[in-house]
């Protein structure tokens, strides 16, 4: 046991170390490529590259393959940039296509101490090229040009206003946005729908045909995002990029686009770009099916990353409307209501390999939440319902080492006897662990099965936006980030502190020494962690360590159940 402590406290010690730098990678400020407002005006919807292939029609309705893309040539009224505000979003809009440009998320603060009255800010158009575009696509006909038949992200709409915003007593707000052809022929009506207190938003088109021959043509949706900077860390970092749902869900990062894009076709489903806390995504139908395409486009800037769903064929007869509809989602990873929303939607809530921990975490986390309505109380409450449920196991391990502290003393004195003779000293203490009922590997239990708890939590305070910026109590207003004084972590120390005085000491005085700087040690690697896992870890170790007293009190006294029994 003397050896495999300490190599076990070391190997939490390494986690901790790379945890820590994980942290500051995720919280540091990323350097960005700026774009100035000309670039910034063009480069979501500038190259035909980005406009997914329509199929081409013969006479007979078979298919072709060409590979021209679809976009619209038409002299067309200078674009405009639409405001709209409601209770969760104020979002820009850009007439040409109806690319949302930038979208601020309206009840979450970027900071709370620098700056409360700043929204964090999901699409950002100007300085990570993240938007979402979307548009309807003509079938080709053969011996027709369909260019001008169908709204792409680049054409231009017109609005009546250039600013919305959801009036007190309203529940929905709409902005709608026509399209109408040259030739006068073809009509679309692209609407937004926005609701109050949600961050999802309905999209919906309207064609009109007007022309003497069918309409044929398909909606398309995508996201799209610029070059992202490099990590200095990578290890336990929150994950940049793109996602969508199949049946399974399947991560991928933006890189993988270049050189292995993404070409399926999937029924329902649905596609995002994830990153911490956030996540936009297109929602399709149940019963819709689409071709799923994700691939790398190249600009000035470098390669920028499209991830998007082109649906099936809609004929529309001459004379008659036609309707092509889908849903957006912009805002937090909120589980529950994102797992409301579609089918696998809240795994954009990404805990990892400690999913099968984390997810049952954070379920009984909220439970509690709903009861005694602050997540601080809440891990204080988890982490009791966790120690009683290791209560047997840590009340083993515990007698375990107070029966070798009590020892102590003829342990030390066969060590002195067998200096010179390490195998008889190895015999003489198997000999007195048997006779005083003492497992050697007892005392390291609960290290063992603090390990995966820890870092299972740690995934759930990293990925939950419901715990982002939460209060606890008194100066702890912000449960995912450090405590600003250094409170908690101190009184952390001091536990592990206590902690290793009740232990037995180790007889090795390497080991000793190794022992008493952890608590230093681990008192400066929580200081950068978030003070809800500070929280987690001390409380624990407050009931650890009245656990481990009360065992080592009574069995130093002579009351020792299992000796009682023999």
């Amino acid at each position: 046991m003397d050896n495999l402590r300490p190599l076990l406290w070391l190997t939490l010690a390494f986690v901790l170390f790379l945890m820590w730098q994980a942290w500051n990678q995720d919280y540091g400020t990323p350097t960005q490529p700026d774009r100035s407002a000309e670039q910034a005006a063009e480069d979501p919807d500038s190259r035909p590259e980005d406009v997914p292939d329509a199929p081409q029609f013969d006479s007979e309705g078979d298919t072709g393959t060409d590979d021209a893309p679809q976009v619209s040539t038409l002299q067309e009224p200078d674009r405009q940039q639409i405001t709209v505000r409601t209770d969760t979003h104020e979002i820009l809009i850009d007439t040409r296509g109806g690319t949302l440009l930038r979208a601020d998320l309206l009840q979450y603060p970027q900071d709370l101490q620098d700056d409360p009255l700043v929204p964090v800010r999901l699409f950002d158009h100007r300085v990570r090229g993240y938007v979402a575009q979307s548009g309807l696509t003509h079938d080709r006909v053969e011996d027709q040009s369909m260019e001008a038949r169908a709204p792409s992200h680049h054409a231009n709409f017109q609005a009546d206003q250039t600013r919305f915003e959801l009036a007190d007593g309203e529940e929905t707000l709409e902005v709608p946005l026509r399209w109408t052809s040259e030739d006068g022929e073809i009509e679309v009506t692209k609407t937004y729908t926005f609701t109050r207190g949600s961050h999802l938003i309905d999209i919906d088109y309207t064609v009109n045909n007007r022309s003497e021959s069918t309409w044929s043509g398909r909606q398309y949706r995508q996201l799209r995002h610029g070059p992202t900077p490099d990590r200095e860390s990578w290890w336990l970092y929150t994950f940049t990029g793109a996602a969508y749902f199949d049946g399974s869900y399947e991560r991928e990062s933006f890189e993988s686009f270049r050189d292995d894009p993404i070409q399926a076709r999937i029924e329902g489903g649905w596609i995002a770009m994830i990153q911490h806390y956030f996540v936009s995504a297109w929602i399709p139908g149940e019963d819709e099916v689409n071709a799923l395409y994700a691939r790398a486009v190249p600009s000035d800037l470098g390669d920028e990353y499209l991830i998007g769903l082109h649906s099936e064929s809609v004929q529309i007869p001459a004379g008659s409307s036609g309707e092509f509809s889908t849903r957006l989602w912009v805002g937090p990873k909120l589980q529950a209501e994102l797992s409301d929303i579609a089918q696998g939607l809240e795994l954009t809530a990404d805990y990892g390999i400690f999913t099968f921990l984390s997810k049952p975490l954070f379920w009984l986390l909220d439970k509690i939440h709903a009861v005694v309505g602050n997540w601080g109380w809440s891990i204080v409450i988890l982490t009791i319902f966790i120690k009683l449920a290791f209560f047997k196991l840590s009340a083993t391990s515990y007698r375990s080492m107070a029966r070798m502290r009590k020892v102590a003393p003829k342990l030390q004195a066969l060590k002195e006897r067998y200096k010179d003779d390490k195998q008889r000293m190895n015999q003489a203490l198997m000999d007195l662990y048997k006779k005083e009922k003492i497992n050697p590997l007892g005392g390291c239990l609960p290290i063992v099965v603090q390990i995966p708890v820890f870092i299972a939590l740690y995934w759930v305070l990293l990925e939950s936006v419901e715990l982002r910026q939460a209060p606890w109590w008194l100066w702890i207003q912000d449960l995912s980030s450090r405590d600003p004084y250094f409170i908690l972590p101190i009184l952390m120390g001091v536990s592990m502190f206590v902690q290793y005085k009740l232990n037995p000491p180790p007889m090795d005085p390497v080991q000793q020494k190794i022992f008493m700087a952890l608590p230093f040690v681990f008192t400066v690697f929580f200081a950068f962690f978030p003070a809800g896992l500070v929280l987690y870890w001390f409380t624990n170790n407050l009931f650890s360590i009245a656990q481990q007293w009360y065992i080592t009190r009574k069995i130093e006294d002579g009351a020792d159940p299992d000796k009682q029994k023999s």
